[in-house]
């Protein structure tokens, strides 16, 4: 059987881990920005995967 080493960095987070760092984003950036940066990040990622996904129009117009 493998074993994973934690010095790999293959180290789950718990729900003490998750709040520490979601109390360090609340501290860096306040209840205010938060929505904006979910709407950025969000938007970014629909963007990045439009992008990567082959588009039907290209296909249709080289035939």
């Amino acid at each position: 059987m493998i074993y994973l080493l934690p010095s790999l960095g293959l180290i789950g987070f718990g729900f003490g881990e998750m709040l520490l760092m979601f109390g360090v984003v609340m501290l860096l950036f306040g209840a205010k920005k938060l929505p904006l940066l979910a709407r950025g990040l969000g938007a970014g990622i629909r963007n990045f995967k439009g992008e990567i996904q082959p588009t039907t129009e290209d296909d249709e117009d080289e035939g």
